[in-house]
């Protein structure tokens, strides 16, 4: 009877284990499955996926075993690949535009019509394409974050507005020293006198991508005040006062720049999944859209770049250019040296104080100006957008 006795209570005890044992891995399981579900219904982004990650490792490995662990990573590892497949097509098109754009300006001073189709009525749709493609890979933190920085938005705006113009007088100064027409002259400097180029913010997207909002900042800055800055600018400089319409100028803020970037900021916030399905279709159709605003002016103003002194006006344009890429990026190092993020801002920087709205130039060329000659250096100062990121540093 003792012996049964025994056993009984042995059989009792061996149960009692195995209820509770049954019970911490029910308990576990059900963790398991709630941080898992948690992880993957938060979207994922950048900034928060490593944050996410990490936590819901951590917290996991203390009471989950590690067959657990495996299963939640292999639900999380796609996401990750999703994002990391983004970054690659970026970086892609990045590697691609310098490549592609200079393909483009060859093509056009080769076979002119080829590009002649995109007229100047395209212009605007392309570059508000391209906002949208920077709009749709943003958010609206990034915006306000571009605020913050003050002193990085005066940069760039006295790069615009006052380097370049400097710049701009003394290449032109240069150009009649060296025995080019005067009109030549007057055409490098009303490429100085204008705002800064939408395009520059698609460089700095494709370089640096977290930098965007601020360069978009920049640049819708010295839009709204050219409607004032250039018709000054030019009489300072040219001895021309040109009547800029302030109408057309807020139209083109509006259309251009702030409408596509809201477009994108919106499907990116309430349809991300239409966002992941035609992200990866962007960089590529951007960097088409880039190579057409590029060659379209040059083969449409063909006679007057192959002039007698093209060749020389090319060479002062790319030497005039290339003066402010290095300007602004140089300036920015010594100004902004203990910013952390240092080299992008000078990137960013080097791409606003070096890239004009010569699409602008070429308008007001041949609107105000009687000399055609005007209207050949913003013509080819379009072609020098890319130039930068074939040496980005």
């Amino acid at each position: 009877m003792a012996f049964v006795a025994v056993a009984e209570q042995t059989s009792s005890e061996c149960l009692s284990l195995l209820c509770s044992a049954s019970l911490r891995h029910a308990a576990k399981a059900s963790a398991s499955n709630f941080l898992l579900a948690f992880s993957i219904s938060r979207p994922l982004n950048p900034l928060s996926a490593p944050y996410s990650l990490c936590h819901s490792e951590k917290f996991s490995g203390s009471i989950e075993s590690e067959p657990d662990q495996d299963f939640a990573s292999q639900n999380i590892e796609p996401l990750q690949q999703k994002e990391v497949s983004g970054l690659n097509i970026l970086k892609k098109a990045n590697s691609f535009l310098p490549h592609v754009v200079l393909a483009s300006t060859l093509l056009a001073l080769v076979y002119p019509p080829s590009f002649t189709w995109f007229t100047t009525r395209y212009y605007a749709p392309a570059l508000g394409f391209l906002m949208f493609a920077v709009g749709v890979n943003s958010s609206e933190k990034d915006f306000l974050e571009a605020f913050k920085r003050p002193a990085a938005i005066l940069a760039g705006y006295l790069g615009q507005f006052v380097v370049k113009p400097v710049l701009g007088y003394l290449f032109g100064v240069i150009s009649v020293v060296f025995g080019l027409p005067t009109p030549i002259g007057a055409g490098i400097m009303l490429v100085s006198c204008v705002s800064g180029a939408q395009l520059s913010n698609y460089a700095t997207f494709l370089t640096d991508p977290q930098m965007a909002p601020l360069s978009i900042v920049m640049t819708s800055l010295s839009t709204a005040t050219a409607v004032v800055v250039t018709p000054l600018l030019s009489l300072l400089l040219i001895g021309k006062r040109l009547p800029v319409d302030v109408k057309g100028m807020v139209s083109s803020i509006l259309h251009i720049v702030i409408a596509p970037i809201a477009t994108g900021l919106l499907l990116n916030r309430f349809f991300p999944r239409l966002c992941d399905a035609i992200r990866p279709f962007l960089p590529p159709l951007s960097v088409l859209v880039t190579a057409l605003c590029v060659g379209a002016p040059l083969a449409i103003n063909i006679k007057s770049v192959l002039s007698p002194f093209g060749i020389t006006i090319l060479l002062l344009i790319v030497a005039f250019h290339l003066a402010a890429f290095i300007t602004g990026y140089v300036l920015t190092g010594v100004v902004f040296q203990k910013a952390p993020d240092v080299k992008a801002l000078q990137r960013t920087l080097s791409y606003e104080t070096g890239m004009q709205s010569s699409l602008l130039a070429l308008a007001l060329a041949n609107r105000f100006f009687q000399d055609p000659l005007v209207g050949v250096p913003p013509a080819i100062s379009v072609s020098q957008y890319p130039a930068p990121l074939f040496c980005p540093v």
